[in-house]
């Protein structure tokens, strides 16, 4: 089903002038009147925008050829001045006021959804603003085309221009705009899925609106917030929320806020199975919007009324519906909406049996999905933001750096000695692989001469295959090197009785690997995923093991943060990731738990997140957004001794249990859709055979796991730990 969720614009209190507020407060009659009095000068132009102002929500193309007549004015004033005006208009203030009529059009570009001409415009605006260096006006149109690029999708670019205009707002201390950022901040993470933080900025937002007046900030914000609870099925808080935006709307007379509130109030009442009141108030939301004009909502709400009918059997009605749906977002570009109502249509032709059409949709959804929702998005997202904070505290943790970098440095020292003689261990494993290359380079050209030299190409044959045959063993014994660290898993069951190991390399050698120690009466334990598979992944879980084993046997530290934050020295170090042109930017990603029966504790720190079982309830301990090593630009933006990792202390109550794993099991590819496997049905596999002993918990991960790949190869080496404390 479609989710609404009501965009901030940011120029919506900002884009007429403090001069046009006398102005505003006329009716359009008056506006009318004056405009017919009006000489061709700068009073013109400002009542031109007015009334363009005015119309704006219920009549954008009349709003859009007012803009145009002022655009007109503005070229002759620029060239003379009126015998009938006694004013000069300088330069500068005539560039701002073609730059603020060139913005108003591109916001009521925006309310009729033609996203491409209101960029066009914003963008033109913003130039302008820029070469008269007027603060105030980047940051509206650094915002309103972020806005832009949000309706589009485009969400790297939308966070791009939405924090440069967040941080021209904060020099200014114009709280409003930070409202409305922070705000849309909220969107971005609501659309990549990440409710927590998506709330935690959408509250900040609310409270800053509310203190400085912005109500229509505050109704937008109370929108996105219903939003988000109603994702996560809390359906009484979001309607609540719903309810309250709806009457400040109406007090507002805001008919774009009143669309939005009637379909979300719709989502919420179909998600509740109350189809009467849901098909009620879509109907309400698409009247609304074919009154206002807003072919966005249109769509939105015929997609909407399309699935619910599908979903109760009237599937005439429900192909017409969402086939207009299709055909609007099409043409507006709005790559987002078309994908869901592409996906659809493509369950409406399966469910009625006609699969042509079906697998014809179908394929239209996913290349959209993959279009939208790529990793690389979303790793962008994170990136932009960790920059845009890393800015604000660089400052505040100088000191403090310079401190810990002499400490660093005595440590450095011997652990180059101990990661110098693990490379030394491993140069043998380089000179293997690098004839495979030569191999297949071999076999390559001896097939354009096998015509003419069979008997020969016979003889290279044998040759070849005589060095396969070594860079296999030479393979299979840099395994039986990495197994022979690597504990088994009756030697961990000794420290822990109740547990299981499921550990499943993609090659022959893995990248994840697993390490247990006990150091008094505390049973240290990690999962770590290294970055790569194969020989590259096993280069690195030698030297994490190594420092794994430095850090806790030889040193004797325990605590799960600080065991990371020497992990993290000691990657850095060994592979010189902090010197200008590093090689290497590889790192890991570990979740990591000391176990303390004698206390009764738990304690966890990584970047994988910790699973914990109890009562037939799970929560999940997400870990620090960043992980262990990396070199270039993540080596210089995050030096490791600004990292801090978190520490995260819980208690052991009875029956409970706790799981440790990489992404290689939740990133399989599989199904009859050929989906990834997912955090959502791992957690549900734990939960559903918690009641099992832990070997037969693992029996059946191993057996989910081979039914879900079927006949898809393996992506990645898996690894999950299962521990009954």
């Amino acid at each position: 089903m479609k989710k609404l969720i009501f965009l901030i614009i940011l120029n919506a209190l900002f884009l007429i002038p403090n001069s046009f507020c006398s102005a505003q407060r006329k009716d359009i009659d008056s506006l009318l009147n004056l405009l017919k009095k009006d000489k061709e000068d700068t009073a013109k132009l400002i009542h031109l925008n007015v009334l363009a102002w005015r119309l704006r929500n219920k009549n954008p193309d009349t709003a859009i050829i007012l803009c145009n007549q002022a655009l007109n004015i503005i070229t002759p004033i620029s060239s003379a001045e009126f015998p009938s005006s006694k004013e000069v208009i300088e330069p500068k203030e005539l560039s701002l006021l073609r730059a603020r009529t060139l913005g108003n059009i591109g916001v009521f570009y925006g309310i009729k959804t033609d996203y491409n001409l209101s960029l066009d415009y914003s963008l033109h605006a913003l130039k302008i603003c820029e070469e008269l260096k007027n603060k105030k006006w980047m940051a509206i149109w650094l915002g309103n085309i972020g806005s832009n690029y949000i309706d589009q999708g485009n969400y790297p670019k939308a966070i791009d221009y939405i924090l440069k205009a967040q941080k021209i707002n904060e020099e200014l201390g114009n709280k409003r705009g930070i409202a409305e950022g922070l705000s849309n901040l909220g969107i971005l993470y609501f659309e990549n899925g990440d409710y927590a933080k998506s709330l935690e900025y959408d509250f900040k937002g609310l409270k800053i609106a509310e203190e400085s007046g912005n109500k229509n900030t505050a109704v937008g914000t109370l929108i996105n917030i219903a939003s988000v609870y109603k994702e996560e099925r809390q359906y009484t808080k979001a309607l609540n929320f719903y309810f309250n935006a709806l009457k400040m709307a109406e007090e507002l007379g805001n008919e774009t806020y009143l669309i939005a509130i009637y379909g979300n109030v719709g989502l919420a009442y179909n998600e509740q199975k109350d189809y009467s009141k849901a098909l009620n108030y879509y109907f309400k939301s698409l009247k609304l919007a074919e009154t206002n004009g807003n072919r966005n909502y249109q769509a939105i709400d015929f997609a909407n009324i399309g699935v619910l009918y599908t979903k109760i059997g009237k599937f005439k009605e429900a192909e017409q519906y969402l086939q207009k749906a299709i055909f609007i977002n099409d043409s507006i570009k709005s790559i987002n909406d078309l994908m869901d109502a592409e996906e659809y249509i493509y369950r409406l032709y399966d469910t009625t049996e006609r699969y042509k059409q079906a697998l014809i949709h179908y394929k239209k959804s996913i290349s959209l999905k993959d279009t939208l929702f790529s990793q690389e998005n979303k790793k962008q997202l994170i990136r932009k933001e960790m920059n845009y904070e890393f800015d604000k505290k660089e400052a505040a943790t100088k000191a403090e750096n310079e401190k810990q970098q002499a400490v660093a440095e005595a440590e450095s020292k011997k652990q180059k000695i101990i990661i110098c003689s693990v490379i030394g261990g491993l140069l043998l494993v380089i000179v293997f692989a690098s004839f495979v290359f030569r191999s297949l380079r071999i076999t390559r050209k001896q097939k354009n001469i096998i015509e003419l030299q069979k008997n020969e190409v016979d003889k290279q044959k044998e040759i070849v295959e005589k060095q396969k045959e070594k860079i296999v063993d030479s393979i299979t014994y840099a395994q039986r090197i990495q197994q022979s660290i690597l504990m088994e898993e009756s030697e961990v069951q000794n420290f822990l009785p109740e547990c299981f190991i499921y550990f499943q390399p993609k090659d022959i050698v893995s990248g994840d690997f697993y390490w247990c120690s006990k150091i008094d009466d505390k049973i240290i334990i990690a999962a770590v995923d290294c970055t790569g598979h194969g020989v590259p992944g096993a280069f690195m879980s030698m030297i994490g093991n190594t420092l794994l084993n430095q850090i806790v046997n030889e040193k004797h530290i325990t605590k799960p943060s600080e065991i990371l934050h020497y992990l993290n020295l000691g990657v850095y170090e060994a592979l010189h990731q902090k010197k200008d042109g590093a090689l290497s930017d590889d790192g890991m990603d570990i979740a990591l738990c000391y176990i303390d029966h004698k206390n009764n504790e738990v304690q966890y720190a990584g970047q994988n997140p910790l699973y914990i079982l109890l009562d037939g309830k799970i929560e999940v301990i997400k870990g620090d957004i960043y992980g262990i090593g990396g070199g270039g630009m993540i080596a210089k933006l995050h030096d490791p001794l600004k990292k801090v990792f978190a520490n995260h202390v819980i208690p052991i109550k009875e029956g409970m249990s706790i799981y440790l794993s990489t992404d290689g099991y939740m990133d399989q590819f599989g199904g009859s859709e050929r989906k990834k496997f997912g955090a959502q049905r791992f957690k549900d596999l734990l939960s559903n055979n918690l009641h099992l002993n832990m070997q037969q918990q693992k029996e059946l991960m191993v057996s989910a796991h081979a039914e879900w790949k079927g006949n898809t190869p393996q992506i990645d080496d898996v690894l999950v730990i299962g521990i009954r404390l």
